[in-house]
């Protein structure tokens, strides 16, 4: 993929130079022990002295209560790291040029994602992102969540070298945020629970690939020969079938949340076919046509 001396997003955030620190807890034990010593008034007067060391930037309520927060760490990444982070602000960039030229098309102003990249565990709206989850994106808060260091699993443990896989990888998640913006997001959620829910699953990972796919399509000017393969070979080797036969030793079709390899596969190769985002309804195919 050519992506060198091209712009790159603004919309990416470094958090690599931060480590998450886990509250304490402590709030609910001292409420507790003031309360057994003071009574009602004791509790009052904490009330009052922890509103005035918060406002005076004295107290992190964060910490008392148990929550996630992060702290400044130093950190200095490898030039492979740093050119790692360089092209995934480019493939965002794209991701940017291309979706708001097509939203405009189907009558859509599009609202881009940030994009976070941290190491080993990171607060999001959706919980604690882990490095070992892989990328995900969050409904909640709208943003994409990636630790680099995935990129040499995917690489090393999944067999899927080359720059374009890793630019597979973005566009999948961004695709999640255009199923979004479309509310078809919040409806599979709604389903949660459901006996069928995992069947829904499959459907919205398979439109993102799919997505994917078109965006690959509109951004063919910046590729090289080998690109779409390497994407393809990435699809394959994530397939539900792959992975579970890989890590278990047997499928288990009703398990599925991705979609097969060949399913994973083909709707790629369909978006990048055909470049519309109306050819990509999931949703209104039979499951087993999938």
């Amino acid at each position: 993929m050519k992506w060198r001396g091209r712009r790159g997003s603004s919309n990416v955030r470094d958090a690599r130079g931060q480590r998450m620190v886990r509250g304490s807890g402590g709030l609910a034990l001292i409420a507790n022990l003031v309360l057994r010593m003071f009574g009602l008034k004791g509790i009052l007067v904490l009330a009052v002295i922890g509103i005035v060391g918060w406002q005076m930037g004295l107290i992190n309520p964060l910490a008392l209560t148990g929550g996630n927060q992060v702290e400044q760490v130093q950190y200095e990444p490898t030039p492979e790291e740093e050119q790692l982070f360089q092209f995934v602000k480019v493939v965002l960039a794209d991701t940017e040029d291309i979706w708001t030229r097509e939203l405009v098309r189907v009558g859509m102003q599009y609202q881009p994602p940030e994009l976070v990249i941290y190491r080993d565990q990171y607060p999001t709206g959706c919980g604690v992102g882990s490095a070992r989850a892989g990328p995900f994106y969050c409904p909640a808060d709208q943003t994409i969540y990636i630790d680099l260091s995935f990129y040499n699993d995917l690489e090393r443990q999944f067999g899927a070298p080359g720059d374009f896989a890793q630019a597979y990888v973005i566009a999948h998640e961004v695709g999640h945020h255009i199923q979004k913006l479309l509310g078809l997001t919040d409806k599979v959620s709604a389903m949660r629970g459901r006996p069928d829910y995992n069947q829904y699953s499959v459907r919205l990972e398979l439109q993102a690939d799919f997505l994917a796919g078109v965006w690959a399509h509109h951004n063919s000017r910046y590729l090289e020969r080998g690109d779409i393969e390497e994407a393809m070979r990435a699809a394959n080797q994530i397939g539900d079938d792959a992975i579970q036969s890989r890590t278990q030793g047997k499928v288990v079709p009703h398990a599925f949340t991705h979609g097969t390899s060949e399913q994973r596969m083909r709707w790629f190769n369909k978006g990048w076919e055909s470049g519309r985002i109306e050819d990509g309804d999931t949703f209104q195919v039979p499951y087993d046509r999938l």
